[in-house]
């Protein structure tokens, strides 16, 4: 079969129409006129035979084959990009500024220990790292890439690489447990001090799976929510309550009693850890980098 350039150049207008979330954006960053974007746009889901956007004046919207047939564009399209940076990457040095997004809890408990490392590796790169639990705009802020934790993404426009399962635990510390016992079961849980997070929409539910295979959603009132997950951990070691958090906040907090992990045997949620980055941006030597050296150093 031969290779329809014409669609090709049809589905890089389309995603970057999707990425920078308007026609004249879109046009703005091609170097092409907003006209020429929509007959183009126009062009592919003729030829295509669906609906891809639905459009207003004020709003985009990806239709639900849409959203399908972004997500292929996205990959062929970053798969175009590799080929050319196998090439063109060998010539360009890892350097300038890198601005990156990741939660506190997991810069301080994993990235902390292995950044002298890169720094070392890398002299020539300026780490920019903004700390904060919130879901950022990479693009609008103007971050290079982001690390985010979550059961799920919801950005579609972002590419994401999964480097790293963890799952979430529910632990207290001695002293609390001392002086207001432990709970045995998660039905237990509305009866104790718990310190809940922010930026978790379920965060006033915390979720578990039974000895019968049977989910429980335990409803909480927490005493003191936090959206900074850190606090979380802090508030639990100074006794404040009982909390859940994604394991890979942990060090030794659990092995040097520090903690004590509950309902160990009712399965909870399970996090993963993305690397995230603006799929119409080139992934620079800096980003790839970065990014490869995250996932053999912390990748499981």
């Amino acid at each position: 079969m031969a290779f329809n350039s014409a669609l090709f150049d049809g589905m890089v207008i389309f995603s970057e129409v999707v990425t920078s979330g308007s026609f004249t954006q879109a046009a703005l960053n091609s170097g092409h006129s907003t006209s020429y974007i929509s007959k183009e746009i126009g062009k592919l889901e003729e030829r295509l035979g669906v609906r891809l956007l639905h459009r207003t004046t004020r709003t985009l919207r990806l239709t639900p084959e849409g959203e399908l047939y972004f997500q292929q564009c996205q990959q062929l399209i970053e798969d175009a990009q590799m080929a050319e940076n196998a090439i063109t990457g060998q010539q360009e040095k890892p350097k300038g500024r890198l601005k990156v997004s990741c939660p506190v809890g997991f810069a301080l408990s994993r990235l902390r220990p292995i950044l002298g490392k890169f720094t070392d590796l890398y002299p020539d790169i300026t780490l920019e790292l903004d700390l904060n639990d919130r879901k950022i705009d990479i693009v609008a802020e103007g971050f290079d890439m982001a690390i985010r934790a979550s059961h799920q993404l919801e950005d579609s426009s972002l590419i994401s690489r999964r480097f790293l399962r963890s799952k979430a635990v529910t632990i207290a510390s001695p002293d609390y447990l001392k002086k207001h016992g432990a709970p045995l079961h998660p039905n237990e849980l509305p009866l104790h001090k718990t310190i809940g997070y922010a930026y978790v929409k379920q965060g006033a539910v915390w979720d578990f799976i039974d000895k019968n295979g049977q989910s429980l959603a335990i409803q909480l009132k927490s005493q003191v929510i936090t959206n900074n997950s850190f606090m979380e951990l802090s508030l639990c070691l100074a006794g404040q309550g009982i909390t859940r958090i994604p394991h890979f906040h942990l060090t030794d907090e659990l092995e040097t009693g520090k903690l004590v992990e509950l309902f160990a045997d009712y399965p909870q949620l399970t996090i993963d850890i993305f690397m995230v980055y603006p799929s119409r941006k080139h992934m620079s030597a800096k980003v790839r980098c970065f990014m490869d050296f995250i996932s053999e150093h912390l990748g499981d």
